[in-house]
C-alpha cells in the first residue's frame, strides 16, 4: 500500500489514532488542521499537514470543499471521516465518489437511511428489529390517545414530533395523569416548534445503552463483533464503556446481535458502523439508532476481539473482503474505556480550557491503551468536542479491567485546567457500578455519592502544604538537622507558620523533624481535627505518603506535587487533582474575599442582564456565557450592586478572567 495516500478529515486523538493505524499498513498521511490545531500532535504525526482554516468547525473541518481542495492537493487515493464533523455527511460522500476518492465508510444511502429517523424505523420494522411500542399518528384526540396508550403499555412517554433538545416531553404513569401532560407538551411543543402534534412511546425506565458493533464488506458479508455497554452518561453523552455487555444472557446477546445484522443489512450497510439499543430491566430491547460511522468506544471491542477496527475499514474501502466466519470470532476477557475531558465535573460538567501546564500519561503496555491527542504545553480550545484522551484496559474478567483502569486513571497527570478523571475514578470505585447496576440515569441516580472527591478539606489542606515543602526542600536533604532548613531547634518543636489558600485562607503550623532513613516527617496544626502527622519518601516530583492522626486509620497514598505559578501548586492524589497557594508575598489573599465574579469557563459572552450601577437580586442572571455550544449564566450570589462591568457582549474570555464587580448588601445574609 505505499503508493496509496490516506487523509484523515479530524482532529485530536482519532487523527493520531488512524494516523497510527495507516502508517502500520504502509499508507502515507496526510492530516488537515485548523489553526487552533496547528500544534497538536496529530499534525506532528503525519507525513504531511494541510491548514484548511481558522478555528471554529463550520470554516474548516465542517466544510467539505476545504477537505475535498486538501485532497486534491495532496493526492489523496482515501478520505478517513473519524467520528464527528462529517463522517456521516452525504455531501462529502458524493463528492469523494465524484472526485475518484474512496470515502472509507459506508455509501450515500446508508447514511441518508439512518438519518430520517421516522423512516429509520420504518425500515426497522420491516426488518424485524424490535422497536419500542408506540404511536406516531395523526388522530390526536383525547380519546384516541388514551386508547394508544392503554395498547402500548404504562409508563407512557408524551413526545412533540416536531421537538428536540429535550422540550416537549412528559412521562405519564397513570392514565388520569395523561390529560394534562398531553397539554403541557402541547403548549411547549407550540410555543417552541409551533407545532402541537404529539407521538407516545412506552417510556422504557431504568434502561441501559448497549449497542453492538458491525462490519460489512462489498461482497456481501457482515458480521457483528459483539457488544458494548454504554451506560455511563452525563448530559446524554457516554463516559464509561465497557465490552462485553455485563449481565445479558446468552440469548439476549444472541437475539441482539442478530438484530443488529438484520438493521445493516436492511439498508445494504458497508464498512463499519453500531446498532444502538435500549435494554430494559425485563430484558426486552428496542432499537435506538444507527450510527454509520466508526464510534469513540471502539477500542473495547478492539480490545475483546484482537481486530483493528481502523485497518478494517481501510481494508474493506479498498475492496477486501471479510475473512473470518461468524463463529470463528470470540470474547476474549473483559474491557473498559474511559473519555478523559476537559470539563468540570463539580461545577455541572462545565467544559474547561487553556494550557495543559503539566502531563503525565501513563504508557502503553500489556492491557493498557492511551489514545492521545495532546501533549504538555498545548493550549485546548473552547472550539470543539472537550476530549482529550481515552483510556482503556484490557482484563481476564470485569473487576479486572475495572481495576485495571482505575489504576490507570489515578496515574493519569494533567495539570492546567480542570478534567473529569477524578469523577471517573469516584464512579469507577462506586459499589452500584462494581455490581453492574448499570441504566442511562446512574449519574444522576448516584449524584450525592459521586460530588464527593476523594481528597477533600483537612487532607487536600495538608497535602497542599506538604507539596509545598517538598518544593522548598531539596529531595537529597541531609538528615542531620544542622544541615537541614527545616527550623529545627535544640528545645521544643520547631513550629512554623503557613497561610494555606483553597477556596479559602486558612493558617496552619508545621513542624518539619529530622529524617529517620529514607522517611521524611512533619507534623501539622491548625486543622479542624487533632495535629496530623505525615510521612513520606519520594523521587522528583512524586512520593508516598502516610497520614496519621490519633485515633483515625493510617492512610497511605501516592502523591505527585508540581509548581503552578504564581505561588500555586497543584497536586494529583487517587484521581484528584487541586491546587493550593502557600506564603507568596507578592498574593493579596484578601483579593479572594472581593465581590469580583470571573469566568468559570473559557467562553464567549453571548449576553449582558445588567450594567455598572444597576442592582440586582439574589439569582439574578447577570452574564451569560457559552463554550463548546454550552451556555452557562453567572448570577448575582447576593442582594447587591454590580459596581464596575470589565466584559462586553461577544467578548471570548478566558476561564478565571473577571467579569464584573459586585458589592453586597451590608445585611444580606
Amino acid at each position: 500500500m505505499n503508493d496509496l495516500t490516506l487523509l484523515i478529515a479530524n482532529r485530536g486523538e482519532i487523527a493520531a489514532r488512524i494516523i497510527r493505524t495507516a502508517r502500520r499498513m504502509g499508507l502515507r498521511t496526510v492530516a488537515v488542521y485548523s489553526q487552533a490545531d496547528r500544534d497538536a500532535p496529530f499534525v506532528a504525526a503525519a507525513d504531511q499537514a494541510v491548514a484548511i482554516g481558522p478555528a471554529p468547525a463550520r470554516e474548516s473541518y465542517l466544510d467539505p470543499e476545504r477537505i475535498l481542495r486538501a485532497a486534491r492537493e495532496t493526492g489523496a487515493d482515501l478520505i478517513h471521516p473519524g467520528y464527528g464533523f462529517l463522517s456521516e455527511s452525504t455531501e462529502l460522500v458524493r463528492r469523494c465518489e465524484d472526485a475518484g476518492i474512496r470515502f472509507v465508510g459506508p455509501g450515500t444511502d446508508a447514511i441518508a437511511a439512518m438519518g430520517d429517523k421516522t423512516a429509520a424505523k420504518r425500515l426497522m420494522e420491516e426488518a424485524g428489529v424490535p422497536l419500542v411500542p408506540g404511536y406516531h399518528g395523526d388522530d390526536q384526540s383525547l380519546d384516541h390517545l388514551e386508547s394508544e396508550a392503554r395498547r402500548i403499555g404504562l409508563p407512557v412517554l408524551i413526545k412533540a414530533s416536531a421537538g428536540g433538545g429535550g422540550k416537549g416531553m412528559r412521562v405519564v404513569r397513570e392514565l388520569s395523569e395523561l390529560r394534562n401532560a398531553l397539554d403541557g407538551v402541547k403548549r411547549e411543543a407550540s410555543a417552541a416548534f409551533g407545532n402541537d402534534q404529539v407521538l407516545l412511546e412506552r417510556f422504557v425506565d431504568q434502561p441501559r445503552h448497549v449497542e453492538v458493533q458491525v462490519l460489512f464488506d462489498h461482497h456481501g458479508n457482515g458480521r457483528h463483533l459483539f457488544d458494548r455497554d454504554c451506560s455511563i452518561q452525563r448530559r446524554h453523552q457516554k463516559i464509561l464503556e465497557e465490552a462485553p455487555a455485563p449481565g445479558l444472557t446468552q440469548a439476549t446477546r444472541d437475539a441482539m446481535a442478530d438484530a443488529a445484522l438484520r438493521c445493516a443489512h436492511a439498508i445494504g450497510y458497508r464498512n463499519a458502523g453500531t446498532v444502538e439499543f435500549l435494554l430494559g430491566p425485563d430484558g426486552h430491547f428496542y432499537f435506538m439508532e444507527m450510527n454509520t460511522r466508526l464510534q469513540v468506544e471502539h477500542p473495547v471491542t478492539e480490545a475483546i476481539t484482537g481486530l483493528d477496527l481502523v485497518e478494517w475499514q481501510i481494508r474493506i474501502a479498498l475492496g477486501d473482503p471479510l475473512p473470518w466466519p461468524q463463529e470463528a470470532l470470540a470474547i476474549n476477557g473483559h474491557a473498559m474505556e474511559a473519555r478523559v475531558y476537559a470539563e468540570d465535573p463539580d461545577q455541572g460538567f462545565l467544559p474547561t480550557s487553556g494550557r495543559i501546564q503539566y502531563l503525565d500519561e501513563p504508557e502503553n503496555m500489556a492491557g493498557i491503551r492511551i489514545d492521545s491527542g495532546i501533549d504538555q504545553g498545548l493550549t485546548v480550545s473552547n472550539h470543539y468536542d472537550p476530549m482529550l484522551a481515552k483510556v482503556i484496559t484490557h482484563g481476564t474478567d470485569r473487576q479486572d479491567a475495572i481495576t485495571r483502569l482505575r489504576g490507570t486513571l489515578m496515574r493519569y497527570h494533567l495539570g492546567g485546567f480542570p478534567t473529569n478523571i477524578g469523577y471517573l475514578c469516584r464512579i469507577l470505585g462506586h459499589d452500584a457500578f462494581i455490581n453492574s447496576e448499570l441504566q442511562t440515569h446512574f449519574v444522576e441516580q448516584h449524584e450525592v455519592d459521586l460530588v464527593t472527591p476523594a481528597i477533600t478539606g483537612d487532607t487536600a489542606l495538608a497535602l497542599g502544604l506538604l507539596g509545598w515543602l517538598w518544593l522548598q526542600q531539596p529531595e537529597t536533604a541531609s538528615a542531620e538537622p544542622w544541615d537541614a532548613l527545616t527550623g529545627w531547634r535544640l528545645v521544643g518543636e520547631p513550629w512554623q507558620r503557613a497561610e494555606v489558600h483553597h477556596g479559602e485562607r486558612h493558617t496552619l503550623e508545621y513542624a518539619l523533624q529530622p529524617r529517620t532513613g529514607d522517611w521524611h516527617q512533619v507534623r501539622v496544626r491548625g486543622l479542624s481535627d487533632q495535629p496530623l502527622t505525615l510521612r513520606w519518601h519520594r523521587r522528583g516530583h512524586q512520593g508516598t505518603v502516610l497520614m496519621e492522626s490519633p485515633g483515625q486509620r493510617r492512610r497511605e497514598l501516592s502523591l505527585t506535587a508540581i509548581s503552578r505559578p504564581p505561588a500555586g501548586v497543584t497536586l494529583f492524589a487517587e484521581g484528584e487533582a487541586w491546587t493550593v497557594r502557600v506564603n507568596h508575598p507578592e498574593m493579596d489573599l484578601a483579593e479572594a474575599d472581593t465581590g469580583n465574579l470571573t469566568a468559570p469557563m473559557h467562553g464567549r459572552v453571548v449576553a449582558l442582564h445588567c450594567a455598572a450601577g444597576e442592582r440586582a437580586n439574589k439569582g439574578q442572571p447577570l452574564v451569560v456565557m457559552e463554550a463548546m455550544k454550552m451556555e452557562h449564566t453567572i448570577t448575582a450570589p447576593a442582594n447587591g450592586t454590580v459596581t464596575e462591568l470589565y466584559c462586553s457582549e461577544g467578548d471570548s474570555l478566558s476561564s478565571g478572567q473577571t467579569l464584573l464587580a459586585f458589592e453586597p448588601d451590608g445585611d444580606t445574609p
